[in-house]
């Protein structure tokens, strides 16, 4: 694509557009923010405003037109989110993130061709959020390939690229004036010292330090400082602020550079590539065997769906079930408008509750196909209810009953309204990282992390593996999830409950083995339906938690003291005996549970339960009787209940587990497989329970 590169002349940004070069990607302009006249630096949270004085050389050393504007805004909105969650929201008035949407659109107009914008962040999700917000209202498409990057690995990365930057200001622990005007390379070791003794950021991501760059890969001239003057600004004995004025430079002619290639980190870390491998070989001697793309077509999908939705509030949370556009079925209403419906019922419902749209943490949504045209539909419409750090979400297409083309559940939290805790990881840029979000959904949101489902996207393109590989795949989902979740919480998280939904019953064998490679005890069901976003073969959807809490001090109850726990995971049979009445026989039945949950009181916990047959009061006596699930039948929050879709699954079976009172949302999914760790079982009907 044609992309614009946001310049401030430092490393980053530089070293960002020999990786947009390498992806096939093609530069037409320059675009940076600059102080008023007259001053040097300000004090921006978005802007690297130091070194403006030569950006314009920088930007006639890669042969590109150069835009600028004077920054004008104020660092107004300093929160994480930029913008409304409500929908239709634009920006902040007067913000200094204002003059950057100015800037691009100004771009837009003299290159209606540009689709991308190259941007230098590596860790700052500050920047990332704003310039994303900016992007999306501009239609175009960040591209961020140093984000997340580890950045002992990156400076390594852009000396042996080429990168020649210099250091023009200075203000960490153990920099000084003598610094200033050395290059990477020279302050490479100086730099790690640092970082050993102080925790420095080898990049410079906590602002220790600001460089520009004088030559690259992509430069057609090398820039020369033919004149600076140092500015001290703070004269601190351990942090002294300075900076170089760039009172003269002039450009040289270089030698065409033979080589522009950038070192491309690895798509899979280690221990995911093994786990590639463990899956590779059998599906390799199973596929020999077997015709490809057997995907177990239904016999039948005839199940009933109850008229109207399922609610439970538990505390100030709230889940909502069974949303579907409901009777009189109209099949000639078209798709958007019953996604439209869908949400309408929703607002109404979470409005009656004293909740909104921004309200909702988590959202299953449940189609009849994934084919490009009704998910790009079905997208479209869904994106007009939510702004900026929209729900985490997975995406299905399940055989749902005829007539019924959406469906849908969410769970809802209502925030304290003195203490913010909401917060979303909504990354729309393409990268090395992981996948942008193919649709109007965030990849976490927590304080409970509610991570969206991921399938195998190769993260620069978006696009899945070629040749096909479930191996691939099945490692991606597994590093994308685990990715996500790191830079969720930078303290990681124990996941309490996974999801593994697959398109053939052959691939659910190799998905369980990687699994137990990667050793997690963590309830979990494999779910086999009709189709996965993108034609992938597996996605995989985890509720994960930090296992930090705070709770009121034993001797002050207005004392409060951070504590850290590890969850247990519990497991076991049931053999039930259930009396048929007709002949007064018995049929031996077998109920698998699986839970996980903290010692702590009213704090989250999750539960799978698998059986064969259909619900009855024998099952339900027992599973309430079983201490590890009785806790369940209290705070049951919501129950995702999975059947086969060839059995005619009867609207009463969730009043047969749970009766009529305290019954958790429910939401009713056909599936053509059902399967859980450790065992080969195919199963009749599954639940997956949240519980808070």
């Amino acid at each position: 694509m044609h992309y614009v590169a946001l310049l401030s002349g430092g490393k980053d940004s530089c070293y960002n557009l020999s990786h947009c070069n390498a992806h096939g990607h093609h530069l037409i302009a320059a675009a940076t923010l600059s102080p008023q006249s007259g001053k040097d630096e300000i004090d921006s949270y978005l802007y690297q405003t130091v070194g403006q004085d030569a950006i314009e050389f920088v930007a006639r050393a890669l042969d590109v037109p150069l835009y600028r504007r004077v920054i004008q805004g104020d660092a107004i909105e300093q929160n994480a989110e930029y913008g409304s969650r409500s929908a239709g929201g634009v920006g902040v008035m007067g913000d200094e993130t204002e003059d950057l949407y100015t800037l691009l659109k100004d771009v837009k107009v003299h290159h209606p061709d540009v689709q991308g914008v190259s941007v230098g962040a590596i860790l700052s999700n500050y920047q990332r959020v704003r310039v994303e917000h900016v992007c999306r209202r501009l239609s175009l498409t960040p591209l961020a390939y140093l984000w997340q990057r580890d950045q002992a690995e990156l400076l390594s990365e852009m000396i042996a690229a080429g990168i020649e930057s210099v250091l023009i200001k200075v203000a960490g622990i153990g920099l000084t004036v003598k610094h200033l005007g050395k290059t990477l390379h020279e302050m490479q070791d100086t730099l790690t010292r640092l970082n050993n003794l102080y925790g420095l950021h080898v990049c410079g991501e906590g602002g220790e330090y600001e460089t520009l760059t004088l030559d690259s890969p992509l430069f057609k001239h090398r820039i020369v400082l033919d004149e600076t003057e140092v500015v001290m600004h703070s004269d601190n004995d351990f942090a002294p602020v300075a900076y170089l004025r760039i009172k003269r430079a002039s450009l040289h002619p270089k030698e065409p550079s033979s080589d522009e290639r950038v070192e491309i980190p690895p798509l899979l870390e280690d221990r995911f590539g093994e786990l590639k491998d463990i899956v590779n070989n059998p599906v390799l001697e199973e596929e020999e065997n077997r015709s490809s793309g057997a995907h177990n077509p239904p016999s039948n999908n005839s199940h009933h769906i109850p008229d109207q939705p399922s609610t439970r509030a538990v505390g100030s949370w709230l889940a909502v079930g069974n949303i579907h556009p409901g009777p009189p079925l109209d099949l000639e209403i078209p798709l958007d408008q019953q996604v439209r419906n869908c949400f309408i019922q929703l607002q109404e419902i979470l409005e009656s509750r004293d909740l909104r749209m921004e309200d909702v943490s988590n959202i299953t949504l449940l189609l009849p196909s994934l084919a490009p045209e009704i998910f790009a539909t079905a997208n479209k419409a869904y994106a007009e209810f939510f702004g900026v750090s929209p729900p985490s979400r997975a995406c299905v297409g399940v055989d749902l009953h005829k007539g019924v083309c959406v469906m849908l559940e969410c769970i809802a939290h209502k925030e304290n309204s003195d203490v913010k805790t909401r917060k979303a990881l909504h990354v729309q840029g393409l990268s090395y990282w992981a996948p942008a979000n193919i649709g109007p959904y965030s990849q976490a949101i927590t304080p409970c992390v509610f991570v969206s489902g991921q399938i195998g996207l190769l993260p620069p393109s978006l696009t899945l593996p070629s040749p096909p590989s479930l191996a691939l795949e099945t490692a991606l989902v597994f590093q994308h999830t685990d990715r996500v979740i790191r830079a969720a919480n930078n303290a990681g998280g124990h996941v309490l409950l996974s999801l593994y939904w697959l398109v053939d019953n052959a691939d659910v064998m190799h998905v369980q083995r990687a699994c137990e490679k990667f050793g997690e005890e963590t309830p979990m069901l494999f779910l086999v339906v009709a189709s996965l976003p993108r034609g992938a073969r597996v996605e995989k959807q985890v509720l994960v938690h930090t296992g930090c809490f705070t709770i009121p001090d034993e001797d002050d109850e207005d004392t409060f003291t951070q504590i850290s726990r590890i969850p247990e995971f519990l497991s076991g049979d049931i053999h039930v005996e259930r009396t048929t009445v007709a002949t007064t026989s018995t049929t031996p039945s077998v109920l698998n549970w699986q839970v996980s949950r903290f010692d702590v009181p009213g704090t989250l916990q999750c539960a799978v339960i698998c059986a064969r047959g259909h619900p009855s009061p024998e099952d339900a006596l027992e599973l309430k009787n079983l201490p590890s699930l009785s806790a369940f039948w209290e705070t049951a929050l919501s129950a995702r209940l999975f059947h086969r879709v060839d059995d005619d699954f009867s609207t009463n079976s969730s009043h047969v587990l749970f009766g009529d009172r305290d019954m958790p949302a429910v939401t009713s999914i056909p599936c053509r497989y059902i399967g859980t760790r450790g065992s080969d079982e195919q199963w009749d009907w599954a639940m997956a329970l949240v519980g808070v």
